[in-house]
C-alpha cells in the first residue's frame, strides 16, 4: 500500500508549508542518529522516513501526484536532476521515478548548520555519510558508504520535565472524565524564531486512577534555539471529600451512632460516588473500633476493569454523658447487670 507521509510527518492533509517545517524540525530533532547512540538502527529509519515524508509533501509537483495517485504514483515519475533522483545502477544514467534524496542532506540544507556539530562539505552538504572514494551516500553506486561523524559539538540538551497538579474530584477518579487543559508556550517557527503559541490539551482520566499518576505530553514544553523541548507532565492531585476518604483502592466512611443504636441496630444511608443511593442495615453489635466492609463498593481497580475495593464504614459509639436513675435501672434489667 505503500508509505503514509501525512501520518509520519504528523500532519493532516490540508498541512501548509509552515506546517510541514514545523513537524520536520521537530521530529528530525527527535530522530536524528546522534540524538539517539543507544538505538541507531531505529533512529535511522524513522528519520529516512520523516526527510522523504517532507521531501515529498513539500515539493508541489510530488506532493500532488503523491495526492492522487500514493506511492505507486511517485515510481512513474519521470527523473529530474534537479529533483533529489538519485544514480541507482552505478553506471551514471538516471533509474526511472523517484528515489529520496540523502535524509543528512535535507537535514543541513534545513538547519542551515547542523546543531548536532557535525561539519559540512560546502553550503547545505552534509558529511555525515560519505565514501572513501570521495562520494556521498544517496542512492549513488560509487563504492562501499561508511558512516562518519564529525562531531566536535554536544547533544541538544533536553531539559527536564515541568510538572504540575491536576485536581480531580473523587467523583472524577471514580466515574473517569476527560479534562481539557489550555497552555501558552514558547516554540520555535519555522524560521527559527521564537513565538508565543496557545494548545488545547485533552487528558482522558480513568477510572480509578490515584493520586501521583502522571500523564506525559512528549516535547510539550518550552521550545528554546538548540535545545531539545521538554516534556509537560500532569499529577494527578485528588480533592478533599465531605463524605469519602480513599485508601488505595477502598472507601472509607466515618459513621457516629448512639449507643442505643450500637447495641440495637442501625442504617447507614449513603450516596456513592456515581450517584446510586445505599441503605445498609447493621445488626451486629457495635463495639468501639467496629468496622463494616461492604465488598465491590469502593474505587474501581485501574488494572482489573471491572473489579472493585470495598467500602469500609468505621463506626464511633456516641456514649450518654448522663444517665437518669431510671434509664439506669433499665439498661441493669435488660443487660442483666
Amino acid at each position: 500500500m505503500g508509505m503514509d507521509y501525512y501520518n509520519i510527518l504528523k500532519v493532516n492533509k490540508n498541512a501548509t508549508e509552515d506546517d510541514l517545517k514545523k513537524s520536520y524540525r521537530k521530529l528530525a530533532m527527535k530522530w536524528h542518529p546522534d540524538k539517539n547512540p543507544n538505538d541507531k538502527k531505529e533512529a535511522e529509519a524513522r528519520f529516512k522516513q520523516i526527510s522523504e515524508a517532507y521531501e515529498v509533501l513539500s515539493d508541489p509537483q510530488k506532493r500532488a501526484i503523491y495526492d492522487q495517485y500514493g506511492e505507486e504514483g511517485l515510481k512513474d515519475m519521470p527523473p529530474s536532476s534537479s529533483s533529489g533522483y538519485s544514480y541507482a545502477n552505478g553506471s551514471g544514467g538516471h533509474s526511472k521515478g523517484f528515489n529520496p534524496r540523502n535524509a543528512e542532506d535535507i537535514f543541513a540544507e534545513f538547519f542551515g548548520s547542523s546543531p548536532f556539530g557535525f561539519g559540512s562539505a560546502g553550503p547545505g552538504k552534509s558529511t555525515r555519510f560519505q565514501s572513501e572514494g570521495g562520494g556521498t551516500f544517496g542512492g549513488f553506486g560509487m563504492g562501499e558508504n561508511i558512516f562518519r561523524t564529525y562531531s566536535d559539538g554536544s547533544v541538544p540538551r533536553k531539559p527536564p520535565p515541568v510538572e504540575s497538579k491536576l485536581p480531580c474530584s473523587l467523583e472524577e477518579l471514580y466515574s473517569g472524565s476527560t479534562r481539557k487543559m489550555k497552555i501558552s508556550r514558547t516554540v520555535v517557527d519555522a524560521n527559527g524564531r521564537q513565538a508565543p503559541e496557545s494548545e488545547i490539551l485533552t487528558i482522558d482520566v480513568k477510572p480509578g486512577w490515584k493520586k501521583g499518576t502522571k500523564i506525559t505530553f512528549p516535547d510539550k514544553g518550552n521550545e528554546q534555539p538548540n535545545q531539545l523541548p521538554a516534556d509537560l507532565v500532569f499529577v494527578i492531585d485528588e480533592k478533599p471529600h465531605d463524605v469519602y476518604k480513599r485508601d488505595s483502592n477502598d472507601l472509607i466512611v466515618n459513621h457516629k451512632v448512639s449507643l442505643a443504636e450500637a447495641l440495637g441496630g442501625t442504617s447507614v444511608s449513603l450516596t456513592t460516588l456515581d450517584g446510586r443511593d445505599l441503605n445498609i442495615a447493621v445488626t451486629d453489635i457495635i463495639s468501639p473500633g467496629f468496622e463494616l466492609g461492604i465488598p465491590g463498593e469502593g474505587m474501581p481497580i485501574a488494572r482489573e476493569p471491572g473489579n472493585r475495593g470495598d467500602l469500609r464504614i468505621k463506626f464511633e459509639v456516641k456514649f450518654p454523658t448522663k444517665l437518669t436513675p431510671e434509664q439506669r435501672a433499665g439498661l441493669k434489667r435488660a443487660l442483666g447487670g
